[in-house]
């Protein structure tokens, strides 16, 4: 279903433009235009509403987003950030910028349901975008995106670990990675309360 190691996919339309939902090709990028410097797999899930990405090389002192990257998001029209698991020194809050606000916030990928809430969120209010990170962007982020997939274009689960498989570009995962996403998934379910319209979704579900 999705195909590795595409060359940069641009964003002619900006980060915010719900214009029909991501290819593909642009699920897989390994680095997208616009992209905050020393960000890696800076992907959509969702066009205009989720975006998922981690550090190239790892962000191994687990301080998160630096103030220029946390600008950058901002200045591009997103609402909000997660750090997903390792963010242990990383310093949250809301950056003010000329285009708004973005709120930086803890998440877990074992615990999906206040990501979910605020992607819901930026759907019905069409606030800017969320961002979904993690130490590599790859394990982490991709569960969270994985779980969006289900809730809000209806993917079934075994869709959404095909995805997150062929997104993780064959990184390892301890305990194997069957075993990895199935333990994230089974934490999650889909949340009624969180439906959004057809209109909704054919905006903003992949192709």
């Amino acid at each position: 279903m999705f195909a590795l190691l595409l060359p940069t996919v641009t964003a002619a339309d900006g980060f915010t433009a719900r214009s029909g939902g991501p290819s593909d090709k642009a699920m897989m990028v390994r680095s997208m235009s616009g992209q905050p410097d020393g960000m890696a797999f800076f992907r959509p899930v969702l066009s205009g509403v989720l975006y998922r990405g981690g550090f190239q090389g790892g962000d191994k002192g687990r301080t998160g987003l630096s103030e220029p990257q946390k600008q950058s998001l901002c200045l591009s029209g997103f609402s909000e950030a997660f750090y997903a698991d390792f963010g242990k020194s990383t310093s949250y809050g809301t950056t003010s910028c000329s285009g708004g606000s973005l709120e930086y916030k803890s998440a877990r990928s074992s615990r999906p349901a206040a990501v979910m809430k605020d992607v819901h969120k930026a759907i019905v209010n069409n606030s800017g975008p969320v961002l979904v990170h993690c130490m590599w962007g790859v394990h982490s982020s991709g569960a969270l995106s994985a779980m969006a997939l289900v809730q809000f274009c209806g993917w079934s689960e075994a869709r959404a670990k095909d995805y997150w498989n062929e997104a993780r570009n064959g990184a390892p995962c301890s305990g194997g990675c069957d075993g990895w996403i199935d333990g994230k998934f089974a934490k999650f379910s889909v949340d009624p309360s969180l439906a959004i319209s057809d209109a909704q979704r054919a905006a903003i579900c992949p192709k």
